[in-house]
């Protein structure tokens, strides 16, 4: 079930890029980020409410971190591509696989099987056909990669947190995190407005409830069950998802390689 579950929030994920790409075309990324946090935290905050007194300092601090690592994941992957392309940026965000479970040897002394290494180069090969290898800006590339040792930290703190704590007030309090985060950097660039027209609000209620609040929500329920690293590896899906969706549904094409 914890399998099925993870296959099924990469697939929203890659399901979200196209009415993503669209909305962000028509309203700033951080307010849309912002927005976006806002109703995942909504959400998830009725729900929640009484489960937060469980966390308890050490909980609420667990959640700030993950939160945290979030939300300077997704700043620093969109500062990266800005000043590389497209295609870097994709390959390099999945090398989280790879760094997600040296992280949990270094950090926690996590057992990593063989099985899971030759998952992840099974993926980071896959990763380079899909995506491609291009030598773009060099700071670009190096802000995605920090990036993507962000969202690898995010999935190794959460296998420890998730056996800890209640799953929903955790990922409450991380989505609350995350939206102050944007907000903050919304609000120095001036970009905070109200959203408007359909375009935008569908891709901010897809992302906020389904690809944040609930596919983060499912992240820590099934990290009880799972090892970070082959979390990471079931979470390398979203780019063949977003292939897919892209072809299915924005007309993408991949070359013969992809």
């Amino acid at each position: 079930m914890a399998l099925l579950a993870l296959v099924a929030v990469t697939a929203v994920w890659g399901v979200t890029f196209v009415p993503v790409k669209h909305a962000i075309a028509l309203y700033p990324l951080f307010a849309f980020m912002t927005v976006r946090f806002a109703v995942a935290t909504a959400t998830l905050a009725i729900p929640a409410a009484p489960r937060l007194r469980l966390l308890g300092a050490p909980g609420l601090r667990a959640g700030a971190v993950l939160g945290g690592l979030l939300a300077t994941g997704y700043a620093l992957q969109t500062a990266g591509l800005q000043r590389t392309d497209v295609s870097s940026t994709g390959f390099i965000t999945g090398l989280y696989v790879v760094l997600t479970p040296l992280f949990a040897l270094v950090l926690f002394r996590s057992r990593i099987g063989v099985a899971v290494w030759l998952g992840v180069v099974c993926s980071v090969g896959g990763l380079a056909l899909l995506a491609g290898v291009h030598a773009a800006g060099t700071m670009g590339d190096l802000l995605v990669l920090a990036s993507t040792a962000a969202q690898a930290l995010q999935i190794v703190f959460a296998e420890r947190y998730a056996a800890q704590y209640d799953a929903l007030a955790l990922t409450f309090v991380e989505m609350l995190v995350a939206l102050g985060a944007f907000f903050v950097v919304a609000l120095a660039l001036g970009d905070l407005h109200a959203p408007h027209g359909r375009t935008v609000w569908f891709a901010i209620l897809v992302t906020g409830v389904f690809a944040s609040a609930l596919a983060y929500l499912v992240q820590l329920w099934a990290q009880r069950r799972m090892s970070a690293a082959r979390i990471a590896l079931l979470f390398a899906l979203e780019s063949p998802f977003a292939g897919l969706f892209g072809y299915l549904l924005d007309h993408d094409r991949l070359g013969v390689a992809g």
